[in-house]
């Protein structure tokens, strides 16, 4: 929609059709097969698995590049900032819930699970079991049939705790950019949005590497 007569800001923005949904969807595919086969141990899905991040980072940056030019040419007003605004909170929220899953479901195998589980009425099932968290005891099985290896908990030190103060850290140089940004100045918002963008690529990498020692040492234990 351009804009009316008097050449303000339209009331709503409607953008040409796009290919980026799709194409975005396309690179999620990628991933989500790689990332499957990768775990079932076939050897070319890790390099399928960056062709599928790489196409997506290069959709995703395509479409912010097409946002920021749209934005720019004034083609947003007050309902597209309100969309904008009502689309991250529900991320957020979707975040939020995804989340409260795991922990509901931690908090609920920790205070109810176990302790039924080394009940009397599970004793003739499952004489082995201890009810203990971590499972990790002596004589104690993680599973009925000793399948699965009795685990123990892990330190917040010390890669926790670092990739914990890079998001704190994220957060503070993403705000002064926001800042930067109502002020206009440009050239400081650029330069603090790239640190942001460093410390995410550098929590991202930490976080792969913790989740890839924290499997190894699982398995190999």
């Amino acid at each position: 929609m351009s804009s009316n007569a008097h050449g303000t800001t339209p009331y709503y923005f409607v953008p040409h059709p796009s290919r980026h949904p799709a194409t975005a969807a396309v690179g999620l595919l990628i991933i989500i097969f790689s990332a499957a086969q990768w775990i079932n141990g076939t050897d070319w899905a890790k390099w399928s698995l960056l062709v599928g991040f790489l196409w997506l980072f290069t959709v995703l940056f395509q479409w912010f590049r097409d946002a920021i030019n749209e934005s720019e040419a004034g083609s947003y007003g007050h309902k597209v900032d309100q969309s904008f605004r009502w689309s991250m909170s529900w991320f957020i929220f979707s975040e939020v819930m995804f989340f409260g899953a795991f922990f509901t479901a931690l908090w609920w195998m920790r205070v109810h699970s176990v302790p039924a589980l080394g009940g009397i009425d599970n004793a003739i099932l499952w004489p082995d079991f201890k009810a203990v968290w971590p499972s990790l005891a002596a004589g104690a099985t993680a599973s009925p049939a000793n399948i699965i290896e009795p685990f123990q908990t892990m330190t917040p030190f010390w890669l926790p705790t670092i990739n914990t103060g890079l998001l704190l850290s994220s957060g503070v140089t993403l705000t002064i950019a926001h800042h930067a940004l109502i002020d206009g100045n440009r050239s400081k918002t650029i330069r603090f949005m790239w640190v942001t963008v460093l410390l995410g690529v550098l929590f991202l990498c930490l976080q792969g590497y913790e989740y890839h020692e924290a499997y190894t040492s699982s398995t190999s234990s």
